[in-house]
C-alpha cells in the first residue's frame, strides 16, 4: 500500500461536494484567459494588490488595478449588485486575492479568485498587458 491510498478516497458522494464547492470559489488562469479571448468574460476581473505603477507595468489584460485595501460598499457601487468579481494577486505566496474576496463577499457581491495570480498566469504562458488604461482611481 503506498502514502497514495493508505486513506481510501471519499466516497463519489461526497467528491462531488467538495469538488463543485471548490469551483464556486476559485476559477483557474486558463479558464479567464478564454473567457477574454473568445469575448465570454461575464465577470470584472480585479488586480487587487501592487502599486498603480506597478499594475502599469505588467498585468493580466483585461484587469482593472483595485488594491484590496480601496474596496469599500461606495467603491463597488460602480458595478450592478449581480456582477461577478474574480480577483487575483502576486500569486500563491500571496493572500490579496483572498482579502479582496472577503471584502467584495462581506458587501454580498459575488467573487471567486483565480487560483495562481500573476504566478500562475506567467507559467501558463499567457501574455501580460502594461499601461495604466485600466488603472482603477485609487
Amino acid at each position: 500500500m503506498s502514502f497514495v491510498t493508505d486513506i481510501p478516497p471519499a466516497a463519489s458522494e461526497a467528491a462531488v461536494e467538495h469538488f463543485s464547492g471548490r469551483l464556486s470559489f476559485e476559477t483557474d488562469c486558463a479558464d479567464v484567459a478564454d473567457a477574454f479571448e473568445t469575448g465570454a468574460a461575464d465577470f470584472v476581473l480585479l488586480h487587487v494588490v501592487g502599486s498603480a505603477q506597478a499594475f502599469a507595468k505588467r498585468h493580466i489584460p483585461g484587469a482593472i488595478h483595485l488594491p484590496h485595501r480601496n474596496i469599500s460598499e461606495e467603491r463597488m457601487r460602480e458595478w450592478p449588485e449581480e456582477t461577478v468579481f474574480v480577483a487575483y494577486c502576486a500569486g500563491p505566496h500571496c493572500n490579496g486575492a483572498d482579502r479582496a474576496a472577503l471584502k467584495l463577499a462581506n458587501l454580498g457581491r459575488p467573487v471567486k479568485i483565480m487560483i495562481g495570480g500573476i504566478t500562475g498566469w506567467e507559467d501558463e504562458g499567457f501574455a501580460f498587458a502594461s499601461g495604466s488604461e485600466t488603472l482603477a482611481a485609487e
